[in-house]
């Protein structure tokens, strides 16, 4: 059944967008919706069985698919976030024939990211990465202004250079292993040991996973993409499309295919903590709310990779076990108070007609509703207590601990406490003090763009207060994935 992930909005992009449809091209935003809307539903609702069981058209359907834990998590992600971006996306562009292009364009999108999350192989995980890639390379410059554009060049600049890189190491590694699907990489990998063409092959693949994920030092076009997008390019950029292809990759690639071929995790590690420390400190320094936004998603990132490479280098433990979960946990954790702090923005944008902090102040009396929606996911993103954020990095920080990386474990303390400083300061610059002559007629943003912040806002509180639940239904299994 879950071919019907892929094959669903496939489906539908098709029907929807025939040359003598014309009429029905109206209903792709709601079509959209309901897709999104459906596939967080399957995960939450859909018995055990039914992630098993095949359909008819799975005979027909060529790419091998498997949904463990960690992809029904990111599944759930995926259909949050996407309802986020729709929503704001009918509240913002107002033209419907370009509403219908952005949904069109969400569910290119949206079959890339479900097949990523549900392949089982190499070549097929390439495919639908490069898939997902140029959806966001055409939606980045949706506005078709020359920031967009500047944005999208660079993303697609720096996607090529890692498309050459995954392909080169597919191809490698199709030479040892004679076949791309996981378990014979992974047997291939066992068996050659440190052998250098092995060692080429991963070292290539994840380079191309850190470009995809914006990482340091491969984070360059990430800060100008986000600024530049469209509201809703951004809050599916920065909520899920950068953790499918990049960082979902590695945590999947890390424990099921990669291990074996050298000291992957203490270099997951230091690129996790160096894109903490880069992405929080430049952030500090930000004017431009989605700007800053952007980089604080690179830090935030880290804190994902930094835990995929404490459970990569740990061993079987219960330290590589926790760092797993925390990392995971944080993956779901910041595409929901990420996706949440870019509506917030959306909302500001189209009632200021701008991103610049330092022309703002006193919203919080004129919007209120967006300022403290904004606090809870802020408050979140610096891991306060007890919010969703504060539990995925404590968990990360006790895995650090218990597999000794003392250094690590600090860090990611230290850089939570810059973090709050970052977020702190955007509120003060926001929504305190006395509301400016040029914003004093501002009112609340519309209902298209209040619900969304309203509904993740909730989501960010019951996670937290329900985190028991949360982690004995969804992440504590995903320790028994590898």
């Amino acid at each position: 059944m879950i071919s019907l992930f892929i094959l669903v909005p496939l489906a539908g992009l098709i029907l929807l967008n025939l040359p003598f449809t014309g009429g029905l091209r109206r209903a792709t935003w709601g079509f959209a919706l309901a897709v999104a809307l459906a596939e967080a539903g399957a995960v939450l609702l859909a018995p055990a069985a039914w992630w098993t069981t095949p359909t008819p058209m799975d005979r027909f359907f060529a790419f091998a698919l498997a949904a463990p834990d960690v992809s029904r998590v990111l599944l759930l992600s995926i259909g949050i976030v996407l309802f986020a971006a729709l929503a704001v996306a009918r509240s913002m562009i107002e033209d419907s024939r370009r509403r219908s292009n952005f949904a069109s364009l969400l569910l290119v999108s949206l079959v890339g990211m479900n097949g990523a999350v549900l392949v089982t192989d190499l070549f097929s995980l390439y495919v639908f990465l490069e898939v997902a890639s140029v959806a966001s390379f055409v939606l980045i410059a949706f506005n078709r202004d020359s920031r967009a554009l500047e944005g999208a060049f660079k993303y697609i600049i720096l996607s090529v250079v890692a498309t050459v890189l995954m392909v080169s190491a597919v191809a490698l590694l199709l030479m040892v292993a004679g076949g791309t699907s996981y378990e014979a990489v992974r047997s291939a990998l066992d068996s050659s040991g440190d052998a250098l063409v092995a060692k080429i092959a991963v070292g290539a693949f994840i380079a191309g996973l850190f470009i995809k994920g914006g990482l340091v030092p491969f984070h360059g076009w990430l800060p100008d993409a986000y600024a530049a997008a469209p509201a809703p390019v951004s809050i599916l950029l920065a909520g899920i499309v950068t953790k499918v292809m990049g960082i979902y990759a590695l945590v999947r690639l890390a424990g099921e295919v990669f291990v074996p071929a050298g000291p992957l995790g203490d270099v997951l590690m230091l690129v996790g903590a160096v894109s903490i420390v880069v992405g929080a400190l430049a952030a500090l320094v930000q004017t431009d709310l989605k700007r800053m936004l952007a980089y604080s998603s690179i830090s935030q990132v880290g804190y994902i990779v930094l835990g995929v490479g404490c459970f990569a280098s740990a061993g079987p433990s219960e330290a590589a076990s926790l760092a797993l979960v925390g990392a995971v946990f944080h993956l779901f954790n910041h595409a929901i108070f990420k996706s949440l702090l870019f509506v917030n923005s959306a909302a500001i944008e189209q009632r200021l007609g701008t991103t610049d902090m330092n022309r703002m102040r006193g919203l919080g009396s004129r919007m209120p509703l967006t300022g403290t929606t904004s606090v809870i996911a802020a408050l979140s993103t610096a891991g306060v207590p007890p919010l969703a954020g504060f539990w995925s990095k404590l968990i990360i920080v006790i895995a650090l601990w218990q597999a000794h990386d003392y250094g690590y474990a600090g860090l990611a303390v230290l850089m939570s406490v810059v973090t709050l400083a970052y977020m702190l300061v955007m509120q003060r610059r926001i929504f305190f003090g006395k509301v400016s002559d040029e914003f004093a007629h501002v009112e609340e943003a519309g209902l298209g763009l209040v619900v969304p912040a309203l509904v993740l806002a909730i989501l960010v509180v019951a996670v937290g207060l329900l985190v028991p639940w949360v982690l004995d239904t969804f992440m504590l299994p995903v320790a028994g994935l590898f």
